[in-house]
């Protein structure tokens, strides 16, 4: 199901809990509404459509990745960043860094651990923030 996108700076800034596998059905309702936004959007955490869970999805090429509860493992090649968020007005600099290995959880809640490198790596690390409530 699409959901509205959240604009509640209040809300946002709050860390979100662990997705459970009760949550299922939200990572889709993100899925379904990242697809539709995906002309000006490439990704979103779970708080954007108004529910507190650590769920992210992003754009990986051409598929939308799923993650339950994502970590930054091991980062490396910190740089300077400018982004914009579908839930924020403007743009902010940040700082991210170039290659990153995360710890999630699949659909199925099976843990795995993957690297990501460039501008798909950036996508991930804006979108954990999100979860744990920092407004970039």
């Amino acid at each position: 199901m699409i959901r509205e996108i959240c604009r509640d700076e209040a809300f946002l800034a709050q860390p979100s809990e662990p997705a459970t596998p009760e949550d299922v059905s939200v990572g889709q309702d993100l899925l379904d509404t990242l697809a539709a936004h995906r002309d000006a959007c490439v990704g979103m955490a779970a708080n954007m459509i108004g529910v507190a869970r650590r769920i992210i999805v992003f754009v990986d090429g051409r598929d939308l990745v799923l993650m339950y509860n994502p970590k930054i493992m091991k980062a490396m090649g910190r740089y300077e960043a400018e982004e914009g968020c579908l839930s924020l007005d403007g743009t902010r600099k940040t700082f991210r860094w170039e290659k990153i290995k995360v710890e999630y959880q699949t659909a199925d809640f099976r843990p795995r651990w993957k690297t990501y490198t460039g501008y798909t790596a950036q996508i991930i690390q804006h979108e954990i923030d999100h979860c744990e409530g920092k407004i970039i």
